[in-house]
């Protein structure tokens, strides 16, 4: 079947048969290997993508499934060759090792801070990325890593009204 999609912004188009998968779509047909296939019964998170801005784990959604739609991967998160204020505060935090799972957490910690633009606690991130797995981390710096990229962006927002002076 044709699929016709978003992804990263782009309209991209493909063929899929019924039963192939929208990881192995994003990542065999659409060269986008960002996208990481780890337990295929999305028990891990490595292969979440943002659905319309939704997380979902895209090894249990058929490719058909996303005609139409708008589909975002990590290589979408950010627009150019620099990083993200999310990224950034990653690796300032130093929050992960093999870098497998980074991909999954990173989608997901996207759709979780978007839903969260007043901030969140320690304990309402590790209930949101309860549902990813990481082997190597003690998900401590992963949650620093949230709670600085919180912070940063609370500090970039203007109080009273004021707009935030923006340097390029």
């Amino acid at each position: 079947m044709r699929v016709r999609l978003h992804a990263n912004g782009v309209s991209r188009t493909g063929w899929a048969e019924p039963r192939r998968s929208l990881a192995d779509f994003l990542r065999e047909d659409l060269g986008l290997t960002g996208t990481h296939v780890g337990c295929e019964h999305g028990a891990c998170g490595a292969c979440t993508v943002l659905f319309d801005g939704e997380p979902v784990r895209s090894c249990l959604m058929f490719a058909v499934q996303a005609d139409g739609r708008e589909i975002t991967t990590v290589e979408g998160l950010s627009p150019s060759t620099m990083l993200n204020p999310l990224q950034e505060a990653m690796r300032d935090s130093h929050a992960f090792q093999c870098g497998f799972c980074t991909p999954g957490f990173l989608t997901t910690l996207t759709a979780f801070m978007s839903e969260r633009p007043d901030g969140a606690s320690r304990e309402e991130m590790r209930d949101y990325l309860s549902g990813n797995v990481c082997r190597c981390s003690g998900y401590q710096t992963i949650i620093d890593g949230v709670e600085l990229a919180m912070s940063r962006r609370s500090a970039a927002q203007p109080t009273d009204g004021a707009q935030a002076e923006v340097t390029p």
